[in-house]
């Protein structure tokens, strides 16, 4: 049996979103790993300066100042939003909620994209893309991004669905491309990727040698 089945490893996740602690929670339940949030941490945290160009490169940011605060290993991820078939000066790319400058709320958001999905004739195909960063101790240092943790395409529309979710405020605005249902209305609302198995293996990968 594996390092990571006979024995649990804590880790301290780089985050304070309680929607992003049980996504990540979700995506590696079948695995032996204790995750922390940023609020389980008797610890004075940075300020983050995400100023990298992609996903990874702010991952890598948020990993390293964690684990100079909190001392213990800690992983952090960014994405970033890609929209099919728009010119580059439009890919809102790492700046999902900072526009023109200005960090916003969960309910901006659901305004700025579903104007956004208006002027491209009601619907824009978009994904997520990740990158993920795992700092041990100074020494070890692993990093991913590709396509296992990228989430599936999927539509922004410009009329919000009725229901929110705290963290997650597209989730309103997403329809799933094969049913052309908002995910809310799925008989099973999920996750509109299929990361778990890409999450999973990274960690695996560190763990299991």
């Amino acid at each position: 049996m594996s390092e990571l089945m006979e024995q649990s490893i804590t880790l301290l996740f780089g985050t304070s979103n309680t929607g992003k602690m049980q996504a990540m929670r979700k995506h590696i339940s079948s695995l032996n790993i204790r995750l922390l949030s940023l609020h389980d941490i008797d610890a004075a945290l940075p300020d983050i300066d995400e100023s990298g160009t992609n996903p990874l490169d702010n991952a890598r940011i948020k990993a390293l100042a964690y684990y100079n605060a909190a001392r213990m290993p800690v992983f952090s991820c960014d994405s970033g939003l890609f929209i099919k078939g728009a010119p580059l000066e439009m890919q809102p790319g790492v700046h999902v909620r900072t526009i023109n400058g200005t960090y916003l709320s969960d309910e901006e958001m659901i305004i700025y994209y579903s104007e956004l999905a208006k002027n491209m004739g009601g619907q824009m195909t978009v994904q997520y893309r990740n990158g993920i960063c795992l700092v041990m101790n100074e020494n070890e240092i692993y990093e991913y991004t590709g396509d296992d943790i990228a989430g599936e395409e999927f539509i922004i529309t410009s009329i919000p669905h009725t229901r929110r979710t705290s963290g997650f405020p597209l989730d309103s605005l997403s329809i799933h491309i094969g049913s052309g249902k908002y995910y809310y209305d799925l008989d099973k609302f999920k996750n509109r990727s299929s990361m778990d198995d890409g999450f999973q293996n990274f960690f695996k990968r560190v763990f299991e040698k």
